[in-house]
């Protein structure tokens, strides 16, 4: 009997392990879990909701070195594709505005779903199992790994590899794949922090430690923006976090990689344009200070800000809170609209792979043939999920390539199987 063997529990190889079952039912699986259960990452997927995928998905929601490798994946496969996964295993989904949650928002619920169809089709599973090395041999494989303090090894015709990144060490990702991969000759592309939040050089807005407020946040390189996003900023005393954040992290963690100059510029209010805040300034200023002569520049930034971020947008500004609003002039004006549209902050670092919810960087998917998913260097090797250079935006596009990846490599290695 075949047997193919998968590296990793996570979703990509339990959809990869589920889908080879389905289409190749005479081949034996097996897969290879270094931790003490499947699909543990899943369970703090999405804050414990797991967001399976997303109606937007198009290339541009997805980065890597290839971005044609990327496009090939997004037009063949949609959001739909991966709805139909869960559906047929028994999950119901549920919409919000586009975005697709399992209809009991519990990510524990995806989990048990996926680990109770591997019971249902027999496939084997073993756990707290290290893979050490694989050696391609005549026929396939030998996979080695250890097991309770025991050197094992087992012999596969086709092996899937889905180890996962480095993101979440926790939760199972230690970046041992890629050392499996690199000894088949595959290129790393460097692997970095993703969707993890920023610390800051001398943070000017740590006093306003635990605010949340809308901002435009974007990432500069040596001088040049790389990404920007809108959405709700969450201040933290060591620096920057919250979905805009995330969303242009790993372009920071590229930069800082690089050691190139790393910086954040925050647009406070990204719903108006310069000249429509100071018109919006002006006409507070003449409003309020009819009514209060006593009115201080501080009490008129409330309602505006948050109370803890006043302070620290006066002190970007070098204007003091205690300026009576008729006396403002318009060379402050202009340094209080500057400072609201404006802030800009030095990046020193991004926190680590402990915090991120994925990485940037892996094997190069110029090496992988994006139909099979099967190594273009080593025949009858097959590459899933974040082991690969590409990585998603927040919204539940890392899980759905998770998802489309493991069913391509899956559904290729066991046609491979019947082939042979």
């Amino acid at each position: 009997m075949k047997h193919i063997v998968i590296i990793g529990g996570g979703v990509s190889g339990m959809t990869a392990a589920i889908t080879a079952a389905e289409h190749g039912p005479s081949a034996r699986i097996t897969i290879l879990e270094h931790k003490a259960e499947l699909g543990k990452k899943i369970l703090v997927t999405g804050n414990g909701r797991c967001n399976l995928t997303n109606h937007r998905m198009t290339e541009a929601c997805y980065r890597s070195e290839d971005p044609r490798w990327i496009k090939h994946l997004t037009e063949r496969f949609r959001w739909q594709d991966t709805v139909r996964f869960f559906e047929d295993l028994g999950l119901p989904v549920r919409d919000r505005d586009g975005y697709v949650y399992p209809r009991s928002n519990q990510a524990s619920s995806v989990r048990r779903i996926l680990v109770r169809r591997l019971k249902e089709l027999q496939v084997q599973v073993i756990l707290g199992a290290h893979v050490s090395g694989v050696i391609p041999v005549a026929g396939g494989f030998e996979v080695w790994f250890s097991t309770g303090g025991v050197r094992k090894k087992c012999s596969a015709s086709r092996v899937i590899l889905s180890s996962g990144g480095k993101a979440a060490p926790v939760q199972g990702s230690d970046g041992s794949g890629y050392s499996i991969a690199r000894s088949f000759g595959h290129t790393i592309v460097p692997v970095v922090p993703a969707l993890v939040q920023l610390k800051i050089e001398n943070h000017p807005l740590a006093k306003a430690a635990g605010v949340r407020t809308e901002a435009k946040v974007a990432v500069t390189i040596d001088g040049k923006e790389a990404a920007q996003d809108t959405g709700e900023l969450q201040i933290t005393s060591y620096g920057l976090s919250g979905i805009p954040v995330f969303q242009v992290s790993r372009y920071a963690a590229r930069g800082l990689l690089e050691q190139k100059k790393v910086a954040v510029q925050l647009d406070l209010v990204p719903e108006m344009s310069e000249n429509q805040l100071r018109l919006f300034f002006r006409q507070r200023q003449q409003h309020l200070g009819s009514i209060c002569q006593s009115l201080t520049l501080e009490d008129y930034l409330c309602g505006i800000f948050p109370d803890k971020l006043i302070i620290p947008v006066l002190k970007q500004a070098k204007l003091s809170g205690r300026i009576r609003v008729p006396d403002l002039e318009h060379g402050q004006m202009d340094l209080l609209v500057s400072a609201c549209k404006n802030i800009s902050l030095s990046v020193e670092d991004t926190n680590g792979f402990e915090n991120a919810q994925v990485c940037a960087g892996g094997v190069s998917t110029g090496e992988i043939l994006p139909a099979t998913m099967e190594s273009c260097l080593q025949p009858g090797l097959f590459l899933a999920g974040e082991v690969l250079d590409v990585d998603g935006i927040c919204g539940g596009y890392n899980i759905h390539h998770a998802v489309i990846s493991g069913m391509i490599a899956g559904k290729s290695a066991s046609e491979e199987e019947r082939r042979s």
